[in-house]
């Protein structure tokens, strides 16, 4: 069973507030790129990881889409698999290749050993993995060409569906500066901020007042500590974007244009 993961973007990312359980509460809208890995599962004689293309930063043992299998294996008694992952996204780059490799895992052996089970519980064990990949369970049915993307608090896993008319038919153009950074790193410099105005508000004003109004709230710690992130954000600004952001934690930075 051959899938396609695909990255996202963050449009806005707003850390609220710090939990008793050490995790944070966000609000952010995730957004689905073309961007993607390639992962093929097959049943086999015994679990196996096999990692080709771009570098990850684990070992094949450790790879989250092991980890994805694990989560799920019990409640179905699924055999043996062996996992290829193609690596296209780079890591480190707050791009959610890993989560969505995660997700798409979960995804091919659901199609697979035919599973019974809907989507909505697919998320659930989404959720063990990691905070971002119940989102990347729904991606493949949103329409990116109407703008339809996910509006995501909690940790990330409370979604809701949203479609941005402003998105309709823009172009969106990636880049990764020579830098990575780690979820964990990115958390560390961050200050929770409790805006009045939600996300869902900002996104509601024309694509052109973006750029003063929706913020990443890693930006101001990361940008200190890797000024050529900045540079990579001001760059997409001096081409035409009407809207540019580091996605998620970083590295990647994103410009939207017309």
């Amino acid at each position: 069973m051959i899938v396609y993961p695909k990255a996202k973007i963050n449009i806005g990312l707003r850390i609220i507030e710090k939990r008793s359980d050490g995790f944070h509460d966000l609000e952010t809208f995730f957004f689905p790129v073309e961007m993607s890995d390639i992962l093929e599962v097959r049943e086999s004689n015994k679990v196996s990881m096999f990692h080709y293309g771009a570098a990850i930063d684990s070992l094949p043992e450790d790879n989250i889409c092991l980890k994805a299998y694990n989560s799920i294996k019990k409640d179905f008694n699924l055999p043996p698999v062996e996992i290829h992952l193609y690596k296209r996204i780079p890591v480190g780059a707050g791009l959610g290749g890993g989560s969505s490799d995660a997700a798409n895992t979960l995804i091919a052996l659901k199609k697979l050993f035919s599973l019974s089970i809907d989507d909505q519980g697919l998320a659930e064990y989404a959720a063990k993995v990691g905070s971002d990949c119940p989102f990347f369970v729904y991606s493949s049915t949103l329409e990116t060409a109407k703008g339809e993307g996910m509006l995501a608090k909690g940790r990330g896993e409370i979604l809701t569906k949203i479609a941005i008319p402003q998105l309709e038919g823009v172009k969106i153009q990636i880049e990764k500066p020579p830098v990575f950074i780690s979820t964990a790193e990115a958390y560390k410099g961050v200050t929770p901020n409790k805006s009045t105005a939600g996300l869902n508000e900002l996104l509601s004003m024309p694509l052109e007042s973006w750029k003063n109004n929706i913020v990443n709230d890693f930006e101001k710690s990361i940008f200190k500590k890797y000024p050529i992130i900045e540079e990579y954000k001001n760059k997409m600004y001096d081409k035409g974007a009407l809207y540019a952001s580091m996605s998620g934690s970083g590295s990647a930075v994103f410009g939207i244009f017309r």
